[in-house]
């Protein structure tokens, strides 16, 4: 019965498109206040591996919601869960997770362990899309309660995309790449992804500046 009814809806959306009408992603509906949500973090992961508040969750293998030191002064948060973590259900995978990993032990800290690392969308993108934002709109209070939770000193975004996602800018990132961002109350430092860098080495120059200028506050 609800499969007919669900096809009754889409043939009724493609009659509204032939007359011209266009759509967009609809207003998240499910949007939790991070203040509802679990007070610590082991509990804050279950609820996390058991979320379906968007559609990625039809077609992930797990939800990730992190790895590392729970009580850490540097927080990383890429956009969205990678095809190799998502197939390894593992962190600093791929050539993308190795060059992070080096970054993180020969510039800023001794282990990775020492690091927490998250995404803002905590499951993988279907068919290697960038998640919408109301994708992101479901996964936002997780990511902020973990920040709450964690109270790092620094947090890295790693990239653009997690940037823009964390915190709706749309100024060029070439301006705001390794500056200190204020944004809400916690303390906020872009660079450039290591996904990036392994296409445009050039750019490995000043993103060392960056990660000496991050391990210069911490």
């Amino acid at each position: 019965m609800r499969s007919f009814q669900n096809l009754l809806i889409l043939q009724n959306l493609y009659r509204q498109r032939a007359l011209g009408f266009s759509f967009s992603d609809p207003i998240a509906l499910n949007h939790k206040s991070s203040a509802t949500l679990p007070n610590t973090l082991a509990a804050l992961n279950r609820s996390i591996s058991a979320c379906h508040l968007c559609d990625l969750s039809k077609s992930r293998q797990q939800s990730m919601y992190g790895y590392g030191n729970p009580n850490a002064d540097l927080m990383i948060v890429d956009a969205y869960v990678s095809h190799s973590e998502n197939e390894q259900n593992s962190y600093y995978v791929g050539r993308s997770g190795l060059s992070l990993k080096n970054m993180i032990e020969k510039v800023l800290l001794k282990r990775v362990n020492d690091v927490y690392i998250t995404h803002a969308v905590k499951c993988k993108p279907l068919d290697s899309k960038e998640p919408s934002v109301s994708e992101f709109e479901s996964c936002k209070a997780y990511l902020f309660k973990q920040i709450d939770l964690i109270q790092p000193k620094i947090i890295i975004a790693l990239g653009e995309k997690a940037y823009r996602l964390i915190t709706g800018d749309t100024t060029p990132f070439e301006q705001v790449r390794g500056e200190h961002v204020n944004f809400s109350t916690f303390s906020l430092i872009p660079i450039y992804h290591p996904t990036y860098l392994l296409r445009n080495p050039s750019l490995k120059r000043e993103t060392l500046y960056d990660l000496n200028k991050i391990k210069s506050i911490l």
